[in-house]
């Protein structure tokens, strides 16, 4: 069974605690990363100045204090003169005579990555020898022979006990090396903090995690740090690895918008190790998952019905046509003919709607430019508003292309704004902001100048068939634009604004299309024939190609290559790895990916595909892959 880092770490202090000489190491901010049980018990300390963190200045004025450097005037002067030869980290050896009269060799190294290494040594043996030797050399040449056998035995168990440090000392460094050279690699961040909440390890990576947090946090405060937010997020569940549980919280963001996942689990001594990551992404496909799911549910349970309904609502309309043709009929009679034909039409339109909602809808991400998508919807929603309402778009968003469903979004926005059109009456204004959150969204705020979402409608706005408009409205506006967004990976929110309006905001994972300017393509595909196809293809787009059959070919090659700016690549490939993982490897590089397959949409593996990068079913033409490359307005 391999050792974890905790058995490891364990073994380490219990062979430095079986050497004979004191040892510490510090870093390089003078904070005590390790030191054996002989440094305690030499110079008496207290527990918290042996404890790691604790400051080299503390240690040093701890024993000036004592008077172990014999007379002090100024304390601080001293500690403060002590510490700026220490940051210097120059290698050293003294010797010097404690206040207790006992000799020590004071013996220090520097080490690779900043901070030193000291071993302390009792040579006052050594000393009393050399003292005889002096006063009795002429008569006790007897007791001169074997004192010197005795120093030199004594000399030689030193040396062997220094080799031993040397080993120890090279182990250490090679594996804290290691070690942060593997915690460095991860896409996480991994810390550790002591029971008071300080930081004591950590590998850099808070600031790619969460950005805006510095990454330089060694010996401050989790909740300086993380910032009043984020810590009251945590707070409960860091208390819980404090009491020896493990806790797991996610979180998001208000300033990155990011969606992070906490892990906490305890130590030993009190303190807690801390994973963080980033899930947005998974985030962002774990709530399309979810909301296929339950459109999936609901035609199970509405399809059966909307088909009963949908014959009775011609068996309906087929009578009263026939009654509309008989000539017995009295005058009152025809206007509750043709509304009861009325009534059975908004039923059908209503049934077309259920459908619209929970039939097989796929998003169909391809280049676009927001701002051609925008001026379409501008054009199309203008003439339907009254002359005293008012339509503002102002776009902050990308001005390169990025992936989004054209249609599915131009849909939604013009539902949006004609919601806003009812809420204003004969005369307001309705206001469209695009803009990027922290390079994840694209946020779309559709506002308005009307009465705002009433206390219910703020509960129930996404609930199928709620209407404020009485019966003017089918309740299935709102819950339609949820669907379409919820399936592309992103959020809708409601609220009131500060002036009275309703404002909804509709969020969209931001991704960027591939370059529309050629370049350098990577293909990815193990079927000889299907690659001279698929080169040819790009090759009329303007792109150069290179080839892999393989995820680790792949990889490869786009390490030694900086300027690839496509990858094309099948899902099943040489290997055990997919598609899929090429698509996770490469997400660090920012490489735009495009998936291709001829598995079916039912195949899970094809809807996993849909999440992380756009996807080509196999067979296709030029002239689909050439739609994902090319930006237009919409479809």
């Amino acid at each position: 069974m391999p050792q974890t880092r905790s058995d490891t770490q364990t073994l380490t202090a219990a062979g430095l605690n079986l050497i004979g000489q004191a040892l510490t190491i510090y870093d390089h901010d003078l904070k005590l990363a390790v030191c054996n049980a002989p440094f305690q018990q030499m110079f008496n300390l207290p527990d918290k100045l042996v404890t790691p963190g604790a400051t080299f200045e503390e240690t040093i004025h701890h024993l000036a204090t004592l008077g172990e450097y014999g007379p002090v005037d100024d304390v601080d002067d001293f500690v403060r003169e002590r510490a700026e030869v220490a940051r210097a980290f120059h290698p050293h050896y003294m010797e010097r005579t404690r206040a207790n009269g006992r000799t020590i060799s004071v013996e220090g190294s520097p080490l690779p990555n900043g901070g030193w290494v000291t071993v302390y040594t009792d040579i006052t043996p050594s000393k009393q020898q050399e003292a005889l030797l002096r006063a009795r050399s002429e008569e006790l040449s007897d007791q001169v022979l074997a004192h010197a056998e005795e120093l030199a035995s004594t000399n030689r168990a030193l040396a062997a006990t220094v080799s031993a440090l040397e080993e120890t000392k090279r182990h250490l460094t090679d594996l804290e090396a290691r070690t942060r050279l593997t915690t460095e690699m991860m896409p996480a961040h991994i810390a550790h903090v002591s029971k008071s909440g300080h930081y004591t390890f950590s590998n850099n990576r808070l600031s790619g995690i969460v950005p805006g947090r510095p990454s330089d946090i060694l010996g401050h405060h989790i909740a300086d740090i993380l910032g009043p937010f984020i810590y009251a997020r945590i707070e409960d569940q860091l208390a819980l690895a404090y009491a020896g549980q493990d806790a797991l919280t996610e979180f998001t963001d208000i300033d990155s918008a990011r969606r992070i996942r906490v892990a906490f689990a305890p130590d030993a001594n009190g303190g807690a190790y801390i994973l963080s990551t980033d899930v947005t992404e998974e985030t962002q496909a774990r709530v399309a998952l979810q909301q296929s799911r339950r459109r999936a549910l609901a035609a199970q349970l509405t399809s059966g019905l909307a088909h009963d309904f949908s014959n009775l609502l011609t068996i309906i309309l087929g009578l009263q046509s026939k009654l509309a043709r008989m000539g017995t009929l009295p005058d009152d009679a025809h206007p509750l003919v043709e509304g009861t034909m009325a009534a059975a039409k908004r039923g059908g339109q209503l049934l077309g709607s259920i459908a619209d909602m929970t039939g097989q809808r796929i998003p169909r991400p391809r280049a676009t430019h927001l701002e051609g998508l925008l001026q379409d919807l501008q054009t199309l929603t203008e003439p339907t508003l009254p002359q005293g309402v008012t339509l503002s778009i102002h776009n902050a968003g990308p001005q390169s292309p990025v992936l989004v469903d054209p249609g599915a979004v131009q849909d939604s926005l013009v539902n949006l704004i004609l919601n806003a059109r009812d809420a204003c009456g004969a005369a307001g204004e309705i206001t469209l902001n695009v803009e990027t959150v922290q390079d994840t969204w694209i946020d779309f705020t559709v506002s308005d100048t009307g009465s705002g979402f009433s206390d219910a409608a703020l509960e129930q706005a996404f609930d199928p068939f709620f209407s404020t408009k009485g019966s003017e409205g089918s309740g299935l506006g709102l819950p339609m634009v949820y669907d379409i967004t919820k399936l592309a990976g992103g959020d809708v929110r409601v609220r009131n604004t500060a002036k009275g309006g309703a404002a909804v905001h509709m969020r969209l994972p931001l991704r960027y299309s591939p370059s529309t300017q050629g370049g350098l393509a990577l293909l990815v595909e193990d079927n000889s024939a299907l690659r001279d196809l698929y080169r040819e293809m790009l090759m009329n787009l303007r792109f150069s190609v290179i080839e892999a059959t393989s995820v680790d070919e792949a990889v490869a090659l786009v390490a030694d290559l900086p300027d690839i700016a496509l990858v094309l690549s099948d899902i099943r490939l040489e290997g055990q790895a997919t598609g899929l993982d090429l698509a996770d490897r490469l997400k660090a590089a920012q490489i735009p990916v495009i998936l291709m397959t001829s598995l079916p949409m039912s195949d899970p593996l094809h809807q996993a595909a849909q999440k992380r990068a756009p996807v080509l079913c196999k067979p296709f033409d030029e002239a689909a892959l050439k739609i994902l490359l090319t930006p237009k307005a919409a479809t």
